[in-house]
């Protein structure tokens, strides 16, 4: 059976003053008509039902998750005590899932990133499901479009490539490369056997935890721990003490980088990572102008301008141009698009004036 494992327990900074400690970006909806959480699972419905979705997250997010996705069942959510990164992230999810099935096969998606092609990236996730019961790893590829700096890539074969039943293109991996600088993601784009890394993997529960075990031996004797506490009195106590001495470890350096017998489908589903204000013109709806618009604004003169307004606030904005402007009832973000990246900064600057109540 196909699970469908959800991590959710980024904190979106770069989406401040909107996203919060307490609501971060994947409660929101960016760009979309519901939280980005509730598209992810909605988008998977046909393939997954809500029986069979995992949400990893920290207990600080559980209400959360609970007031976007009200059908989940109580054993929806994994809580992390802490956060320790992708391959604890999974190896986790992986130890509930393999409880009620060994031999499931696991998609293990990001909560905040935008799709496009609903029907197309089922397909795809169909295929993948498919190569994933056979025992490979598979992941995602997004075709580039541009030398992007912010992404890790992939090194594909795209002599050695296999069709799925359904005819779906999967091709061996070469290898995962870290996020490059300008004119090295200008040459992949040039080369053409480069895909971004899109963040979703596909495996079985059996493959995952064998792959943690022959290449992260200390979180794997940890998962083990906690496996054998699961059900009992002690559960969370055994897990808080395994957790928090965990290594911070990203699925892609731990297991990604070493592991045999992983593919790739190369995919074309409009999709974005959602990760920064700038991205919204990516797939938000646009005026002539490529203004983006969210509540109530006035524009006069403005081009390329990016407003998010919440409910009772208006923007204004005359003569701008590349900007993005954010205005919540407590904060107000005025950055230049090309500078969306660094509203992280703003973040460490609240932080280090003791700021809580606006982080």
């Amino acid at each position: 059976m196909l699970y469908a494992v959800v991590m959710a327990g980024g904190s979106g900074t770069r989406f401040w003053p909107l996203s919060r400690v307490a609501r971060p970006k994947q409660f929101l909806a960016i760009g979309t008509a519901r939280p980005l959480l509730t598209e992810t699972i909605a988008r998977l419905a046909p393939l997954v039902p809500t029986s069979r979705v995992k949400i990893v997250a920290g207990e600080r997010h559980e209400a959360g998750i609970r007031a976007v996705c009200p059908e989940l069942g109580p054993d929806a959510l994994v809580v992390e005590p802490c956060a320790r990164n992708t391959a604890p992230c999974v190896g986790l999810a992986a130890i509930h899932v393999a409880r009620e099935d060994p031999d499931a096969i696991m998609a293990v998606l990001p909560a905040d990133h935008h799709i496009g092609d609903d029907a197309g990236f089922r397909r795809l996730v169909a295929a993948a499901a498919e190569r994933a019961r056979a025992g490979e790893i598979v992941t995602l590829g997004i075709r580039p479009t541009r030398p992007e700096t912010g992404y890790g890539y992939i090194h594909y074969d795209r002599k050695d490539t296999a069709l799925t039943g359904d005819g779906v293109e999967v091709c061996a991996v070469n290898r995962f490369v870290e996020k490059p600088p300008r004119q090295v993601a200008e040459r992949y784009l040039e080369h053409g056997g480069y895909l971004w890394n899109s963040g979703m993997f596909f495996f079985t529960a059996r493959r995952i935890l064998d792959d943690i075990a022959r290449l992260l031996p200390r979180l794997s004797a940890a998962l083990k721990r906690i496996e054998a506490a699961i059900g009992t009195p002690g559960y969370g106590d055994v897990l808080a003490h395994e957790y928090n001495a965990l290594e911070s470890v990203s699925l892609d350096y731990g297991i990604m980088e070493h592991a045999e017998r992983v593919r790739v489908v190369p995919a074309d589903i409009g999709w974005n990572d959602v990760g920064h204000w700038a991205a919204l013109s990516d797939f938000a709806d646009s005026d002539a102008q490529d203004n983006v618009v969210q509540g109530e604004c006035v524009l006069v003169d403005a081009h390329r301008t990016t407003v998010h307004a919440e409910p009772g606030i208006t923007v204004a904005a005359v003569g701008t141009s590349d900007l993005v402007v954010v205005a919540t009832p407590d904060a107000v973000l005025v950055c230049d698009r090309e500078r969306a990246q660094d509203v992280r900064k703003v973040v460490n600057a609240l932080k280090a004036r003791g700021r809580s109540d606006l982080l």
